[in-house]
């Protein structure tokens, strides 16, 4: 509270200048988009959009998708997908340290406006930030940092001149993937969290360099829209350190213990662990705001009802083990239907394959009547 405090009375005296002083002739507005980072938050970058004004001493950068981790009930509401998240801003040189510490390149291109366009994207800027319009509800596709900038701007210019010129062909699950390469688990639980929605082709502009690309090569009124661009910070991407836990060789090796032991006590835990994901995937389908949580097919793998199995199993009723073994079973083979075409079936491959050699011993043991069966 005390750090938000001394953030406000820092810069109160700007948001006030800049609400009552109209932009010079000089002023210059454009995008910045930050290149990508190792932590899960920077793994796509950012987009924020600097306005800067010489004859005033005036550079600011403004953010959207900030959010309060103290923010009450925040998992449930996060998960939920009702987070009011909120538009910032910070002195440039401020921002531009962050992005020097952190290593992340930093990338600017003048934006060519109107002197009236620019007092326009100005003034919402400044009229968002001090009422309730600074706060929205994040969607992770159709609402975050890029395609917030993008509609404001596209409000100021009148229609819809900037959109996604790169490929549309492929889908948001087939864009997005890439990005998590170097982190396995990160990787492995985007692609089984998400639904149908991002099986969908990626016509929205939603990526920061997705943007910055677009404003390369699009017109207005006849003209470039944007400066051909300069980097303010120019760092190669540091590859993420190998880790002898997030990574797909230490996945692999966990699953083969697993078969190999041979132990239905360690077959329950893990089936329990898999089945209460397939019971989040399910619930959140329907509790959750999220669009991308909603119709996920994945639980057919991560399937709620190996939890009835273990239920089953520890009862000893040999006919419900069966017949609830042979039924996940058979919801793998539909899933495998599902995934033809889908980019991240090679990494939910283990998994499908230790769920089948596993819930066949749970099949075969219910029908000999639960004989022979090692603890």
């Amino acid at each position: 509270m005390r750090i938000k405090f001394l953030f406000f009375l820092l810069f109160l005296p700007v948001f006030l200048f800049a609400q009552e002083v109209p932009l010079s002739g000089d002023a210059r507005i454009s995008v910045l988009t930050c290149g990508i980072g190792n932590e899960v938050y920077s793994l796509f970058g950012h987009t924020a959009i600097r306005i800067q004004d010489p004859q005033t001493h005036l550079d600011v950068v403004y953010n959207y998708g900030a959010f309060d981790f103290e923010a009450p009930n925040f998992i449930l509401r996060f998960s939920k997908g009702d987070l009011q998240y909120f538009v910032t801003a910070e002195n440039f040189d401020d921002f531009m340290y962050q992005y020097y510490y952190e290593k992340r390149s930093v990338y600017e291109q003048e934006l060519y406006l109107s002197e009236e366009q620019k007092q326009q994207v100005f003034e919402t800027l400044n009229e968002t930030l001090s009422s309730d319009a600074r706060y929205y509800t994040y969607k992770f596709i159709d609402r975050n940092c890029t395609n917030m900038a993008v509609d404001l701007l596209n409000g100021i210019l009148g229609g819809k001149v900037i959109r996604k010129t790169g490929n549309t062909a492929v889908t948001y699950r087939e864009t997005l993937y890439p990005y998590f390469n170097s982190h396995f688990y990160e990787q492995l639980g985007t692609s089984i969290i998400f639904g149908t929605k991002v099986d969908q082709k990626a016509t929205l502009l939603f990526l920061p360099v997705e943007l910055q690309n677009s404003l390369a090569v699009t017109n207005y009124k006849g003209a470039p829209i944007a400066s051909t661009g300069r980097m303010l910070l120019n760092y190669s991407h540091q590859k993420t350190p190998f880790s002898p836990l997030n990574n797909g060789w230490t996945f692999l090796l966990l699953l083969i213990l697993i078969v190999v032991i041979n132990r239905y006590t360690v077959a329950m835990v893990y089936f329990g662990i898999i089945g209460a994901i397939g019971l989040f995937f399910s619930v959140a389908g329907f509790y959750s705001y999220h669009e991308e949580l909603a119709w996920n097919y994945n639980a057919l793998l991560f399937n709620p009802a190996l939890l009835l199995l273990i239920w089953f199993y520890l009862r000893r009723n040999a006919k419900w083990t069966y017949y609830t073994a042979v039924f996940c079973i058979a919801t793998i083979g539909i899933y495998l239907l599902v995934m033809i075409g889908k980019i991240h079936i090679f990494i939910v491959a283990p998994v499908v394959m230790a769920n089948l050699i596993l819930l066949g011993r749970f099949a075969m043991k219910a029908q000999s009547g639960f004989e022979r069966i090692k603890a």
